[in-house]
């Protein structure tokens, strides 16, 4: 997507490896957000730091300006430096373009500069490698830039630009290594920063000019600025003393005759290699905090090693990261899909996630300015984020892996927030400072053991489930176990009652649809794993339980246009029953608080997007969830939201569109304290909904719900990178990412060697993947194609509901002979694939 004008305003696109921070570059090219210190830094700036362009005939100056176009500033400036001017970091203080478009295409940024002055069109082109199944490459701690230069005048010239950037530290010592320049921590080298490029014709500038006030007389930058603009080579100064924010700077030129173009690449990489829990700290014994290493640390010695290692396998990374780049914005989806989509996968290069050091992936919900927001791999926040599970499985399953081993009590109840380090299961209040042990998620919980099936059917790791096997059932069994104190069903009859904590951090009792959905889906999964593993007692016992809540949701929780929760208000005995807080009883209503009761609410078919996207059975009648879904859109859909009283956060306002959590309409109840965020509008729920809305036809409606998300995100009020929640790159935003699977009708089921494709409309093109491999489909009029862009895939069916004969098959440049086309399913000798499916159809 193209912004431009008044659209670049706040963009900020994150660059940077999974779990290593990252740094924005804005839209209009400020280099800005430096996130790289193991903690958030939203807004943050890091001094002079910017690229700069300079055009030279026969040595002489013909233009030189920086790599920005203009800014928009309140001139009275913000928070402490109200009254004090615009920014001056901004560089719009010095010649500059004056104008750029900026296509973001995550995650590739490529900004194209304009100004009439200059003899040459510039584009500046930004990544971080992005390559599914390659979480290694993926994780590299570095922005990578192009820069690419058109002569536009009729003689030959030298176009030289230069990449200047502050030393963040106090303590600052910048040592030239060769062709990179690395910016050192003086007072703790394992800190630093390196600048580095492929060009041959380099200038390396390791301090600039120290004057007497850097700070507020600028002598530093008007130095380097005179140099520049007068054409002059920039000096090389060693000064013996460590310094404060000393800016250096690596130049390089190029010759380039009429209209030809010729490129410049540079990367950024830094290493702040040892991370810690500075939100709820740990001390050991000699009161120290309790530090790990960042996984690319175990990677790369230094932030040289990163850039020699990035600038060495330059075209390796650009092409397999362009290779997927081009295979999902190449799909036949709708526009503001793949813009949901790309703010999606962002978030996994934002500072909402780590690594730590054996590589495990850890999260928190989204951040603040300068803190995480709700730490812990949260359960429940998690459970809508479907990027990891497809795009780098290995992240995904060790999530599984270490919830299993650190956030399941022996009773089977589980920590729906894993701490740091995870041998904690007791939490420090971020705001209080005093120790605290959630209540379990029901909707967590469950999803643990949902995921838990998904990661089996996408890897046909039958080893790991066998496993996983135990602690799965112990997740699922406490549902109904006598050590449950919350009394989620104690009489096992496959409806939920008892107090249940959920996602929007209150409590509901008796059963909704929204959690018996989900409900349902853990116990259908179970089925089919304990089924797998000749488990025959876990399998009777879920079976019975799940076909007991099934005919319970149809027959009770569907009111003729949606499901709901059926509950008495009146009826203060579970406040009683389960020591609830007050909170939870309004005495002047005399009545519940928080609950959904009559109210049609966005989330009520949870479980029926889990079990679409991972293809086990409904845990909904589907003509029930049809008529569901559709009164959903008409309820809660609001086209503007002048006329709308929205008490909670402000995520939608004015004439901006969007889908609210949950309305009363006319004829039904609306407790006096409703469901907690009823009238918020939250981007993740909207992304599952929309797919539910593909799902079951209502194609024009999903896509103006995406649309009114992507609208609200448009570049002029708010980031198109960074979907919000509580705070920003929030997690559940990467529910977008499920719209793939629903609109290719992809279902993977590996232990049985079995894809389906059943694409909502033809032609159609997508991505697909799965832990051994990923690739496209292509389904035209009368031919699939399914290709594989890496790795392999062994398999004996697919399943095609949409064809209904097949005429030929070849697999890798081999016409094969089926062994039959029946119910739609294609069955063929197993075999590994590396290359394509070629399917002729009818």
């Amino acid at each position: 997507m193209k912004f431009e004008r008044e659209y670049l305003k706040e963009i900020s696109f994150p660059l940077g490896g999974i779990g290593s921070g990252s740094i924005g570059i804005a839209g209009n090219g400020r280099i800005k957000d430096f996130e790289i210190f193991n903690r958030p830094n939203k807004n943050s700036e890091n001094g002079w730091t910017h690229f700069a362009i300079r055009c030279l005939d026969e040595e002489n100056v013909v233009d030189a300006r920086v790599l920005v176009s203009d800014e928009s500033w309140d001139l009275c400036g913000r928070d402490n430096a109200y009254g004090l001017g615009a920014n001056y970091y901004s560089m719009n203080g010095f010649p500059h373009f004056e104008s750029n478009t900026f296509e973001g295409e995550y995650p590739f940024a490529k900004l194209r500069f304009f100004d009439r002055n200059f003899p040459a069109n510039i584009s500046l082109t930004a990544f971080n490698p992005f390559i599914p199944l390659d979480s290694k490459n993926s994780s590299i701690p570095a922005a990578f830039f192009e820069v690419e230069f058109e002569n536009t005048a009729e003689k030959e010239l030298v176009f030289e630009i230069a990449f200047s950037v502050a030393n963040p530290f106090k303590s600052t010592v910048n040592e030239i290594c060769g062709k990179s320049l690395v910016l050192y921590d003086g007072e703790n080298k394992d800190n630093n920063l390196t600048i580095a490029t492929d060009s041959d014709n380099i200038n390396i500038t390791n301090y600039w000019y120290r004057g007497w006030w850097n700070s507020f007389y600028k002598d530093n930058i008007r130095s380097f600025w005179d140099m520049w603009q007068k054409g002059e080579k920039l000096s090389c100064r060693d000064y013996k003393d460590a310094g404060e924010n000393d800016v250096g700077t690596v130049s390089a030129s190029v010759k380039i005759k009429p209209h030809e173009k010729k490129k410049i690449h540079y990367v950024l990489s830094w290493s702040i290699p040892n991370n810690y829990n500075y939100w709820s700290p740990l001390k050991d014994e000699n009161g120290h905090d309790i530090t790990w290493k960042n996984y690319y640390a175990t990677m790369f010695e230094n932030s040289l090693k990163s850039a020699e290692y990035a600038i060495s396998n330059w075209q390796y990374l650009y092409k397999k990261t362009y290779e997927f780049k081009n295979a999902l914005y190449g799909s036949t989806m709708d526009e503001n899909f793949k813009q949901a989509i790309g703010s999606a996968l962002s978030v996994l290069k934002s500072p909402t996630v780590i690594r730590l050091e054996d590589g495990s992936l850890y999260g928190f919900e989204g951040v603040y300015a300068h803190d995480g927001s709700c730490e812990g791999l949260c359960q429940h926040v998690w459970n809508y984020a479907y990027v990891c599970c497809y795009l780098f499985p290995d992240l995904e399953r060790g999530i599984r892996d270490n919830e299993f081993k650190y956030g399941v009590l022996e009773s089977g109840e589980t920590v729906f927030r894993l701490p740091l380090p995870f041998e904690r299961q007791q939490f420090v209040n971020l705001f209080d400072g005093n120790t605290t042990k959630f209540r379990p998620a029901l909707d967590g919980q469950m999803g643990d053991v949902i995921k838990s099936y998904r990661e089996w059917k996408l890897s046909g790791d039958n080893k790991w489930l066998e496993i996983q096997w135990d602690n799965i059932k112990k997740v699922l069994d406490f549902t109904f176990s006598p050590e449950n104190d919350q009394c989620w069903d104690m009489d096992c009859d496959g409806v939920l009652e008892g107090r249940q904590h959920h996602t929007l951090d209150i409590d509901i009792f008796g059963p909704s649809a929204w959690l018996q959905g989900f409900y349902l889906a853990a116990l259908k999964c179970g089925m089919e794993m304990a089924e797998y593993l000749s488990d025959i007692k876990a399998f009777s016992r879920y079976s019975k339980l799940f076909e007991k809540g099934y005919i319970f949701t149809r027959d009770n929780l569907f009111n003729g246009e949606y499901f709901i929760q059926k509950i008495d208000l009146t009826d203060k005995s579970p406040i009683e029953k389960y020591n609830c807080e007050d909170l939870l009883w309004n005495e002047e209503a005399g009545e519940l608080s928080y609950q959904i009761g009559e109210g049609c609410f966005i989330d009520q078919l949870c479980g029926q997007w889990h079990s679409i996207l991972c293809g086990f059975e409904r845990p909904f009648e589907d003509s029930q969830a049809k008529k569901a879904v559709i009164s959903i859109y008409k309820n809660n859909y609001k086209q503007s939201m002048r006329n709308f009283s929205n008490p909670w956060r402000l995520f939608a306002v004015n004439d901006e569109s969007g889908t609210v959590m949950c309305t009363y309409p006319e004829g039904y109840q609306k407790p006096y304290s409703p469901i907690a965020y009823c009238e918020e509008v939250m981007s993740g729920f909207e992304y599952e909904f929309a797919g539910l809305l593909l799902y079951y036809g209502y194609t024009a409606e999903a896509e103006n719900v995406v649309k009114a998300v992507r609208q609200r995100y448009n570049g002029k009020n708010r980031n198109p990178f960074n979907d919000i929640e509580c705070g920003s790159n929030y997690v559940r935003s990467m529910a977008a990412f499920a719209l793939v699977p629903i609109l290719s009708g992809f279902v993977a089921d590996l232990p049985n060697f079995t894809l389906t494709f059943n694409p909502i409309f033809k032609p159609f093109k997508s991505i697909w993947s799965v832990a051994s491999g990923w690739g496209t489909i292509t389904v035209s009029n009368d031919d699939i194609i399914i290709e594989i862009k890496d790795g392999e895939i062994v398999l004996e069916k697919f399943i095609l509901p949409f064809v209904e004969s097949v005429i030929n098959v070849n697999i890798d440049g081999k016409s094969i002979s089926p062994i039959g086309f029946e119910n739609k399913s294609l069955k063929f000798s197993k075999c590994k694939i590396t290359d394509k499916v070629i399917i002729n159809f009818k």
